[in-house]
């Protein structure tokens, strides 16, 4: 039985500035079935609202309670232990801490700096650690698609440096802790064995969802899908489909067969 749906966003609904193909009419179809969807991004280069305004574009309407970010879930971990964030991000993803600025107790928060990433800031990074900072990565992915069409390196090796200078594992926040994909479903009080993830990333999105309890995960070969993707990591995924198009038909079929 299938009850809910979670979608990657990058790489599965758009690529770029562009819609992926079929990708607006397939979370159409998954609407008019009646089936609850929850859109989970580890993209960290782009604030919330910013994603919002990508999807509305796209013609893909998504409330903000529909998303979730590991950018959201950082901000309440900080919250939550009172921490103040020693940022090495994207500009792009700043405003996401406004205002978080009052505890002396520090988290060292690392997303995809994109060009931020060098000696100096990873060095000032390193040095918080020393100092008693708790280490957050937003997401440890490898790579990501590059506006170029090829592949180039994501936050994961950077967290992985900060974590072997400073001697500290870092806290993940977004795809593929089990938590994040557990609160997510939490929303639509969908269990997660009745659950199933979409995306193109073999590591992050298909296992990472398989391994937290989700009952499927479907890989699909856009956005950062390399041949050979569904054989390198374990648990492999239920499915490997062409697109999100080809998923929801998948979704749908087996959530018919169940009734």
């Amino acid at each position: 039985m299938i009850s809910g749906v979670l979608l990657d966003l990058a790489g599965v609904i758009y690529d770029g500035e562009e819609a992926v193909p079929g990708a607006t009419e397939a979370v159409a179809r998954l609407h008019d079935a009646g089936l609850p969807v929850r859109f989970v991004s580890n993209t960290t280069r782009s604030d919330k609202q910013t994603i919002l305004e990508r999807l509305s574009r796209l013609g893909v309407s998504v409330a903000s309670d529909e998303l979730f970010t590991p950018a959201e879930a950082a901000r309440n971990w900080l919250l939550e232990h009172d921490r103040s964030p020693h940022l090495l991000v994207h500009p792009g993803l700043l405003t996401e801490f406004d205002g978080l600025d009052g505890s002396r107790r520090k988290a060292v928060v690392v997303g995809d700096a994109g060009d931020v990433f060098n000696y100096e800031t990873l060095n000032a990074a390193f040095r918080q650690l020393l100092g008693g900072a708790e280490l957050l990565a937003l997401a440890p992915n490898r790579t990501f698609k590059d506006t170029d069409g090829k592949l180039s390196l994501d936050a994961g090796a950077f967290v992985a440096a900060l974590e072997f200078a400073g001697q500290k594992d870092a806290i993940v926040l977004g795809k593929p802790a089990p938590e994040f994909f557990c609160a997510t479903l939490a929303t639509i009080n969908c269990a997660a064995r009745e659950a199933v993830m979409v995306g193109d990333d073999a590591e992050t999105d298909v296992a990472g969802a398989l391994r937290a309890g989700l009952g499927h995960a479907l890989l699909v070969r856009t956005g950062k899908y390399r041949e050979g993707d569904e054989n390198r990591f374990e648990p492999a995924p239920t499915a490997t489909v062409g697109d999100i198009s080809a998923a929801v038909g998948w979704i749908l079929a087996r959530r018919s067969d169940a009734r």
